[in-house]
């Protein structure tokens, strides 16, 4: 026995671990698998992506490289059943095999029916399909820009449509609208026609339309992508989704503002009809010009019965005319009464500055002067007495040298006072004389005699009172 255990060949752990890689890889080879994915939390920060590919009884793992993974069209998601292509090979770190995925399809129609439904249930939880996100499409785009294959039958519908309705400045982004690259072309599409400022060229469209034509789920697949939902979702530019069929549905349908059963229907969408708005033009400028007659003849008839309830030219100057006929009847009487209030004014004025009134008033005046003339005189005689003897008592009590000077002074600051006395007195009576005179003057310009001296008449009646107009003079009469 010890001797058997001693001949058996001794191996490294490399060298069974590269054995049972060789084994494997040359047993199976290319293989293609079919189970559901498990453990799949996304790549690692590598870019590579490790999983799990489980059936009811067993259990597989499962590599996908970061150049793969990139290219595939559809991406590993948790619990979907799929049909995987690749080589089975061992990892020595672990001791376990593993498959190496080249290429990922789903598992039927069923699986990418599952993976639809999960995928709108997990973006409609965040609220990208809330109907209080969409936007109200503009009345009439100035820029209309489409995201679709430029060869296809697509774009030549919607631009025949939009022709036939209302021809617009139309922008087109091309992409691939089937394929493993459709929905990344598609997501940047809708981005970059939102990246436009509007300033440059080319201009911002007004309005996005994403079309495709018809196809199987597969085809279609692309514009389920969870990039395609969320560029349409976040989109500021008003977007029309028409992919497909108006049977066929996807998930970017439900992010867009409007889904449009075809891609010419989209057309329909995205404008009027130019013949329709010029004939409704035409309407509304027809109604306008109808109701703006209509106003304006219903202003006119509102106008004339208010005319007719308006008093007449006549009726309104009736009343004024009359006052002023009143008041041109008063105004002769007026005239006489003032006449005659003014006539006695002037006899009152007239009698307060007669001569002889004004030869008592001088005398009277120089009555006072006289007087006031003569005590100012006595005035003076007793100040100046009053001086002299305040002056000798101060003399008499001071001695005769210091005092002999000052009494020499006041002496002649009292002859001063004397001087001016005088000079004021006689300048107050050539003042008064001078006002006398002024007075005097003032009389003769009003006395009647310098008015009888130019030429004219001072014509008395018996009883010696003036005669004051012609149409008093009575034949017969005597005057004088």
């Amino acid at each position: 026995m010890a001797d058997a255990a001693t001949n058996a060949s001794e191996y490294t752990v490399s060298e069974i671990s590269g054995a049972v890689k060789r084994t494997v890889e040359d047993a199976f080879g290319y293989v293609r698998v079919r189970g559901e994915i498990s453990g799949f939390r996304g790549q690692h920060s590598s870019g590579h992506a490790y999983f799990a590919m489980k059936d009811e009884k067993a259990r597989l793992e499962a590599v996908i490289w970061r150049g793969v993974y990139n290219k595939l069209k559809v991406k590993p998601e948790e619990g979907l059943e799929v049909i995987a292509t690749g080589k089975v090979t061992t990892y020595p770190g672990s001791s376990k095999y593993q498959i190496v995925i080249e290429s990922l399809e789903p598992a039927g129609v069923g699986a990418l029916m599952a993976l639809l439904d999960e995928r709108k249930k997990k973006l409609m939880a965040e609220g990208l399909f809330d109907p209080a996100r969409k936007q109200l499409l503009p009345y009439l785009p100035r820029v209309i820009g489409v995201v679709t294959s430029p060869t296809g039958a697509v774009i030549r519908d919607i631009m025949h449509r939009l022709d036939d309705r209302f021809p617009t400045h139309v922008l087109l982004w091309p992409v691939r609208v089937q394929g493993d690259t459709c929905g990344r072309e598609v997501a940047q599409a809708i981005r970059g026609f939102n990246a436009f400022d509007g300033l440059s060229s080319p201009p911002r469209p007004d309005v996005l339309i994403v079309a495709r034509g018809g196809g199987s789920l597969e085809d279609l697949w692309g514009f389920n992508d969870e990039a395609v939902v969320r560029a349409a979702a976040d989109s500021d530019i008003p977007l029309i989704s028409a992919v497909g069929h108006e049977t066929d549905w996807t998930l970017i349908d439900y992010a867009a503002d409007v889904r449009a059963p075809t891609p010419t229907g989209a057309a329909e969408m995205a404008v009027p009809v130019r013949a329709d708005l010029v004939l409704t033009l035409e309407d509304l400028n027809n109604r306008n010009k109808g109701s703006v007659l209509r106003l304006v003849q219903s202003l006119k008839n509102q106008l004339n019965g208010l005319s007719r309830g308006l008093p007449t030219r006549e009726t309104l100057l009736a009343t004024t005319r009359q006052r002023l006929d009143e008041a041109a009847g008063r105004l002769p009487r007026a005239m006489s009464g003032h006449l005659r209030d003014f006539s006695g004014r002037y006899e009152r004025a007239k009698a307060r500055h007669s001569l002889d009134r004004l030869v008592q008033r001088f005398a009277n005046v120089r009555q006072t002067l006289v007087a006031q003339s003569k005590f100012l005189d006595t005035a003076l005689l007793r100040a100046a007495d009053h001086h002299r003897s305040r002056l000798a008592h101060v003399s008499t009590r001071l001695s005769p040298l210091p005092l002999a000077r000052s009494v020499a002074e006041q002496r002649r600051a009292i002859g001063q006072l004397f001087d001016r006395a005088g000079r004021g007195q006689a300048t107050q009576l050539e003042r008064r004389r001078a006002r006398w005179q002024r007075l005097a003057d003032n009389l003769g310009l009003v006395s009647y005699e310098n008015v009888l001296q130019r030429g004219f008449a001072l014509v008395r009646d018996d009883a010696d009172k003036p005669v004051r107009s012609a149409e008093a003079i009575k034949a017969g009469a005597s005057y004088s």
